[in-house]
């Protein structure tokens, strides 16, 4: 019995999408319930089977687009994903209703409600869509939100530093550089090491100090590479070299064998220019800079070291706030262990009370600092309680002569204070 033999499969052919005929609607008022219900179910069957889910999606969008729905709602429909895209069942009826499918068939509806299974009422197909659509848009602006706030997240990641900024404007700083080094290249005959004023392109260029410093690490290698090849070895020096450096060296003489001596000296000459250029800007920078001029400390920082008496009970005396002395023209003081008053006097006065620098009396750690020592004097009291009582009445002009009419010996003081010593006046 002979063998049976395979029946060859038919091929499909399919016709292209674009040659498709499209559902029509044309009459649809006068089809039957049953004929209407046969043509809903074959356009559905038609997109289905001859369209993927992603030609149909444009359909979407544009008929969002003719019932009102804002760019911003059909952006976020495109945003949402994975469930809670639009499906392939949303794009279909979609797609119906925007190539004219009609919304809502009365007579339809009632036959459809009359067959057994059916349950509830037939609405407008464009509620069913609209509903999903709004949980595309909902599901879709959680998605942009969280886009937005991962790009924000990821334009505050990068934030150049002083550094990035520096090495990027020196860049911009070698454009007319570069472009004038490449005349060498093109001509070098006519190239001109001294050509380029480089003082004049970096002040236009406002090129810092710190500039500058960026700018001799990009052409610093290049000279010494133009130093390097410009003085080869000697064939003899070759010979000597193992066969890497020598077969190196013989490609270096390959390749720039066709400059001449007189051409190296130009590009190593316009080299050497510009690294002078930037060593001119970063110690013109040195001769300009101004000193950091130190912060001054507040009063109470300098004298919290300082030793002195409080109060004393036998002379009822109290000590003024120590903090009173900075910048003082005058101190008075009385030592209760050696009844000694003390008149201390600035050796520069600052008349205007301008705190000019350097002005006033000072204390550095326990001692008076800033004193005329010619003038700063004390003096031993006989009668320190009659003596103490008149001071405390006296006024300025009095105070100036209060010293000299004291009969006791005078002597000079020398900044020190100790734990006896009364600070009564800071004038």
């Amino acid at each position: 019995m002979a063998a049976k033999k395979k029946t060859a499969r038919a091929k499909t052919v399919k016709t292209p999408r674009n040659k498709l005929k499209h559902p029509g609607w044309d009459g649809w008022e006068d089809w039957t319930p049953q004929a209407y219900s046969k043509a809903l179910e074959a356009a559905r069957e038609f997109y289905y089977f001859n369209f993927k889910q992603s030609d149909l999606l444009p359909n979407v969008w544009a008929w969002m687009k003719d019932q009102g729905y804002t760019q911003k709602q059909i952006k976020q429909a495109k945003a949402a994903d994975g469930a809670d895209a639009v499906s392939p069942s949303l794009a279909v009826f979609a797609t119906l209703l925007y190539k004219g499918m009609p919304d809502y068939n009365e007579s339809y509806a009632e036959y459809w409600e009359s067959l057994p299974g059916t349950m509830g009422t037939m609405t407008p197909f464009s509620e069913r869509v609209k509903e999903k659509l709004d949980d595309c848009i909902a599901a879709g602006e959680h998605k942009v939100q969280e886009e937005k706030a991962e790009q924000k997240a990821q334009e505050k990641k990068y934030q150049p530093t002083i550094q990035d900024r520096l090495h990027d404007q020196s860049l911009q700083m070698c454009e007319a550089i570069d472009a004038w080094l490449d005349t060498f290249d093109t001509d070098r005959a006519k190239f001109d090491a001294k050509q380029f004023d480089f003082k004049k392109h970096f002040e236009l260029m406002k090129t810092t100090q710190a500039h500058a410093r960026k700018i001799i690490k990009f052409y610093q290698p290049e000279l010494d590479e133009w130093r390097t090849v410009s003085n080869p070895p000697s064939s003899a020096q070759i010979k000597k070299m193992t066969e890497s450096e020598a077969d190196e060296w013989q490609q270096v003489k390959e390749g720039y064998g066709h400059i001449k001596k007189a051409e190296f000296k130009k590009i190593i000459t316009a080299l050497e220019n510009l690294l002078e250029a930037c060593d001119f800007v970063i110690e013109s920078s040195k001769a300009t800079r101004k000193t950091r001029k130190p912060k001054a400390k507040p009063a109470a920082k300098v004298v919290e070291k300082v030793k002195y008496k409080q109060t004393d009970d036998k002379y009822k005396l109290a000590s003024i706030d120590p903090a009173n002395i900075v910048g003082a023209a005058t101190l008075w003081t009385f030592n209760t262990k050696t009844r000694k008053l003390g008149k201390y006097v600035a050796a520069e006065v600052d008349p205007t009370g301008a705190e000019r620098e350097g002005s006033g009396l000072s204390v550095k750690g326990t001692t008076i600092t800033g004193f005329d020592k010619a003038q700063s004097v004390q003096k031993t009291l006989r009668k320190p309680e009659e003596s103490l009582k008149e001071f405390k009445a006296a006024g300025k002009v009095k105070l100036r002569k209060f010293m000299d009419e004291l009969k006791t010996t005078e002597t000079k003081l020398n900044g020190r204070l100790n734990p006896d010593t009364i600070l009564l006046k800071a004038l």
